[in-house]
């Protein structure tokens, strides 16, 4: 699997970075981890093609996360004229969400027909999803979204991957990254006693626990970036936008 990150940063944009996206390819098929409002700006600036998408996984139902998919509808309605199908998974209410956010944004662009076949699944905690040869697992994690927030952790040709979603630290993780070739945590704070997100402090104390092979922290806020000098653990990285990695 190769990992692109399209976009890592928090929803307010610090540091310059784009909303959450990761693209991963199998050299099967490819698909997105979250599909922030600016995801189609990150896959032009990194040159991915949208077409080339099989499959949007949403972690949960926050603008920054999944707004994204109102655009990438109308984007290959209109400008791509697709016509190979497209998944989205994500969790309960997904589909509802995406409908009630593009009427909002796009008056009456819900009563179009698309050219292509576009299917939600929602996708619930404790169920994996199989897909293709591709298998998600998904936990609820500690994130007010108005629908369960997920972490999600893929595997396909012995190759695996983990990612936290937005979350305070829930216990939950240690499992969904259990020996995982990468994980990729929220890191929005540096200090301990934020809710809803992690915090490094309260990370660097869980990391002696946590088996994944390599980890990469994500989604950070201005404070943390100012502070990324004083992360230092040999399996921990930072993400920066338009990194590719080789899982």
């Amino acid at each position: 699997m190769k990992l692109t990150i399209v976009g890592s940063g928090d929803a307010f944009g610090s540091g310059g970075r784009l909303q959450t996206c990761f693209h991963v390819s199998t050299g099967e098929f490819n698909f997105l981890i979250d599909c922030g409002a600016s995801s189609l700006i990150g896959m032009d600036r990194v040159g991915l093609d949208p077409a080339g998408v099989d499959a949007i996984f949403i972690s949960h139902l926050h603008g920054d996360h999944f707004s994204g998919l109102v655009w990438w509808v109308l984007y290959a309605r209109h400008v791509q004229k697709r016509s190979k199908p497209l998944i989205v998974v994500g969790p309960r209410s997904i589909e509802e969400r995406y409908l009630t956010t593009a009427e909002a944004l796009f008056p009456g662009s819900t009563e179009k027909e698309n050219p292509f076949d576009l299917k939600f699944h929602e996708h619930d905690a404790g169920e994996p999803f199989n897909w293709r040869a591709l298998m998600c697992k998904a936990i609820e994690v500690c994130h007010p979204s108005g629908a369960p927030s997920l972490g999600l952790r893929f595997e396909f040709g012995g190759r695996s991957l983990s990612y936290s979603g937005d979350t305070e630290w829930v216990d939950g993780l240690f499992e969904l990254s259990a020996g995982v070739d990468l994980h990729i945590n929220e890191c929005f704070a540096y200090e301990a006693g934020l809710r809803y997100h992690t915090s490094w402090k309260v990370f660097q104390e869980k990391l002696c626990d946590i088996s994944a092979k390599r980890i990469i922290l994500t989604h950070m806020s201005r404070p943390m970036l100012e502070r990324l000098e004083e992360v230092d653990e040999p399996r921990v990285s930072i993400a920066q936008d338009g990194l590719e990695i080789e899982i």
